[in-house]
């Protein structure tokens, strides 16, 4: 099928042009069609990507399903997916039927709501599949507003605050790496990223303002990198605007949030930091190392501390995203494979968490811990899927959470003992505060009121979990289904970086040699 990549993106913003020209009132009839139309083009979407998973080669270590047209003022739009690539696309076209049923019980501005899920769908595809810098950076940036609006309009009390937060933080970050691009394109003369990938940036050190630049401009291009993805991810110490968003997003919001919009960052890791700039991923992998281990230890303990369900979780994202960036700088086979597995996972749990919490404050309007205990009393259903998700969260063994977790600590075991054995103790920690949250909301006696006429699970909300649940077994168990896809493009990748980090290593003995 041709522009197929193309056809799959657009679809949700076609929808939302449609439902912003023609939908009309505000109506109970007017809602219900435009939740309609937001439920068939996500699900639309989501059927149109099948063709992509389905007719995709992973033996094929370059790009498939490549667009390329000439844009506006010379530059081109050009579009393709990789096995590192694809799976967040599935990712994406899979979680979003999921928001959209979950966001059922809307009632304010369901019309704007919808179309604000639908353009962050369109945006969030474009950032996977771009194959050229500047509408990566267009489609990075522009996934900004529809969450902004989504969290300001129609977030919880402290709203406008989380939401400018979220918003300056993101935006900040990627301003830096607006000025590398600009670099990026006056050393290579091109925008295009697969010709990028195959270009040699400059790694001689040298001295800026009196301080020896290790690795040179491949060094400071990749801090620059960096600044946008560590805050996209989130990581330590730049992770402070996440709980709020989460806190203050409705359910839907933070299910995006969490399920596809952090891996953003990963993904750039994977696509720009380490192919690109392989010397200057080397001289700052134990910086980075260090800085995801100590995000593990204490946003775990932070997130014992916790009297909001939303923001435990929230706090456990930035743990589990810390595996994440150890497996991405690892750079070996177990590292790169872990972290997109546990990327994928995290999509999954998460989402399901943050719904977890969606169904019982739609009941009680409350996130507060101390508000809910002996809801398996009254919500026998509820009880079971808000354990296996939890299980899973830990890392239990037979779910996609331990896959993942297993994998980037032993990619990283081998390259620092050390930092592996500080993330170990972050598995522990994951058990207490993930299981001190299920007791108290869940066990004990139902001694309070307000809980007395709770109900179960609608038919609706079970549907929402079957697929998420399913999933979540399904890569426990077979785990081959991720990493028979990563795998050749993940081996193509570490041998690029390994020959370039040679060649460089070769280059400087030599100028060494001669001086």
């Amino acid at each position: 099928m041709d522009n197929l990549l193309s056809i799959v993106t657009f679809i949700p913003a076609v929808a939302a042009a449609i439902l912003a020209i023609f939908l009309r009132g505000e109506d109970e009839a007017a809602q219900k069609n435009a939740k309609w139309v937001a439920m068939i083009a996500t699900t639309l979407t989501f059927l149109v990507s099948l063709f992509i998973l389905f007719d995709f080669d992973p033996s094929n270590t370059g790009f498939q399903f490549v667009e390329e047209r000439e844009w506006l003022l010379g530059l081109k739009y050009k579009m393709g997916v990789d096995g590192i690539s694809v799976l967040f696309v599935m990712l994406t076209t899979f979680m979003m039927p999921l928001t959209i049923a979950a966001s059922w019980n809307v009632k304010s501005r369901v019309k704007e709501y919808m179309i604000a899920f639908l353009i962050l769908e369109t945006l969030m595809l474009g950032v996977f599949m771009a194959l050229d810098l500047v509408l990566f950076y267009l489609f990075f940036e522009a996934g900004l507003i529809p969450m902004f609006l989504i969290i300001g309009i129609w977030g919880g009390a402290a709203r406008i605050y989380a939401s400018f937060k979220f918003f300056l933080y993101t935006f900040l970050g990627s301003v830096l790496m607006l000025v590398a691009m600009v670099a990026m394109f006056a050393d290579a003369g091109t925008t295009d990223i697969p010709s990028l990938l195959r270009h040699e940036f400059a790694s001689e050190s040298f001295s800026l303002l009196g301080v020896h630049i290790v690795g040179g401009m491949q060094t400071l291009m990749f801090l620059a990198f960096f600044a946008s993805f560590a805050v996209k991810m989130p990581m330590w110490p730049v992770h402070t605007w996440l709980p709020d968003a989460h806190v203050q997003a409705p359910t839907a919001g933070s299910v995006v949030l969490a399920a596809i919009l952090l891996k953003m960052g990963g993904y750039g890791f994977l696509r720009f930091s380490l192919p690109m700039f392989p010397v200057g991923s080397e001289v700052l992998t134990p910086l980075v190392l260090w800085m995801s281990a100590i995000a593990i230890v204490y946003t775990s303990l932070v997130a014992l501390a916790q009297d909001d369900m939303k923001k435990l979780i929230a706090y456990s994202s930035v743990a589990h995203m810390g595996y994440v960036t150890m497996g991405i700088f690892a750079a070996n086979q177990q590292g790169l494979d872990g972290a997109i597995f546990q990327m994928i996972s995290h999509g999954f749990i998460s989402g399901a968490l943050f719904l977890c919490v969606g169904v019982i404050y739609d009941r009680m309007h409350t996130r507060e811990i101390d508000a809910y205990g002996g809801l398996v009393n009254r919500m026998p259903a509820y009880a079971l899927i808000f354990m296996f998700f939890t299980m899973a969260n830990v890392g239990l063994p037979g779910t996609s959470g331990f896959i993942g977790e297993f994998l980037t600590l032993v990619g990283v075991f081998q390259v620092n003992t050390w930092v592996a054995a500080v993330a170990t103790t972050g598995v522990i920690l994951s058990a207490s505060y993930a299981l001190w949250l299920y007791r108290r909301v869940v066990f004990g006696d139902l001694i309070k009121e307000s809980l007395k006429t709770i109900t179960d699970m609608s038919k609706r909300e079970r549907a929402v979990f079957a697929p998420l649940v399913v999933m979540t077994l399904l890569l426990g168990v077979y785990p081959r289904l991720v990493t028979d896809i990563t795998g050749p493009s993940v081996e193509a990748l570490i041998s690029n970086v390994e020959t370039a980090q040679a060649v460089a290593q070769a280059s400087s003995q030599v100028a060494v040699a001669d001086h």
